[in-house]
């Protein structure tokens, strides 16, 4: 326990001794670990909202309009026994008009214009228990007979079928360029952030090497002698890792509600738990690359 007290007390000692490099390692953790907050709590964000388009994703299988109600049972029977097939509901053209209509509400003249005509096709709607699987299950239906006999587009059974595949894709595509260029910033800044450690532990030695040439003839063990700096680079990558937790609690209390209430058709909800779990993360990952900073500087400059 006196040990422990020694050490704390000789990392603050070299907190005053060098307390510029000090500061500029505290504020590169600080940053690098806000940084890493950030992208974690992004991920999460883009997960819940490729996880809904995902929930959203439909096929629907537009039909012609002298599509026999015969033929429509069988292509209905044959949809169903697709695996990834969840459910598979009919809408016929007077449905599709009225469904039209309703949205239209705040809208007539557009209904209107029709003149009492239904240019809607009958359709199918296909919900799927796994999305993933979309265009597996839309090229078999494309390839089915019963549905190239009854689409609406017969010369081109393909564009009879919609699905919104390609927007995941998209999404995804574009959530991965972020996380490559959000890992190749954190790396960096780690890096930074290794280097200023490195240099603070390295001006803490040259400031105390009388200190340490006496410890040494007097006995100290080489973990005595290390424990001091360990706990310097430890309590820099802490202090890190706090501001970096107060700041994105700031962004979680005030920023984020209205980022929530100008999209709140987007679900980024993020649980306590969620935040919890992420600021734990900052707190190790300020501890790791404290400790390691110091580890690499103590076997370089510190001959024991």
């Amino acid at each position: 326990m006196s040990s422990l007290s020694y050490f704390f007390s000789e990392s603050f000692k070299g907190f005053a001794r060098n307390p510029s490099t000090t500061l500029g390692s505290i504020i590169t953790i600080f940053l690098s670990l806000l940084i890493i907050g950030v992208f974690m709590v992004g991920g999460v964000i883009v997960d819940h909202i490729v996880n809904s388009v995902e929930n959203e994703v439909t096929i629907t299988a537009y039909l012609s309009d002298d599509a026999s109600q015969d033929d429509i049972n069988s292509l209905e029977d044959y949809v169903r026994s697709l695996d990834g097939v969840q459910s598979v509901s009919f809408t016929s053209k007077d449905q599709a008009m009225e469904n039209f209509r309703n949205s239209m509400s705040s809208n007539t003249d557009i209904v209107d214009q029709l003149d009492g005509q239904n240019p809607l096709p009958a359709s199918i709607t296909i919900n799927l228990s796994d999305p993933q699987q979309v265009e597996g299950i839309a090229n078999q239906i494309e390839n089915n007979s019963t549905f190239r006999s009854v689409c609406d587009n017969q010369s081109n059974p393909a564009d009879s079928l919609r699905y919104g595949q390609q927007t995941v894709e998209r999404l995804f595509s574009l959530t991965n360029y972020i996380r490559y260029i959000g890992i190749a910033l954190v790396i960096l800044l780690i890096f930074i952030a290794f280097v200023f450690i490195n240099n603070t532990i390295r001006l803490s030695i040259l400031s105390r090497r009388r200190e340490i040439a006496i410890e040494r003839l007097v006995g100290a063990s080489n973990n005595f002698i290390r424990g001091p700096f360990l706990m310097e680079g430890a309590l820099e990558a802490v202090i890190g890792a706090l501001l970096a937790i107060l700041v994105m609690q700031l962004l979680r209390t005030f920023a984020l509600p209205t980022i929530q209430a100008s999209l709140q058709w987007l679900p980024i909800t993020i649980s306590g738990s969620t935040y919890l779990l992420i600021y734990l993360s900052l707190i190790v990952a300020g501890l790791v690359i404290g400790l390691i900073g110091s580890v690499l500087a103590l076997r370089r400059y510190l001959k024991i």
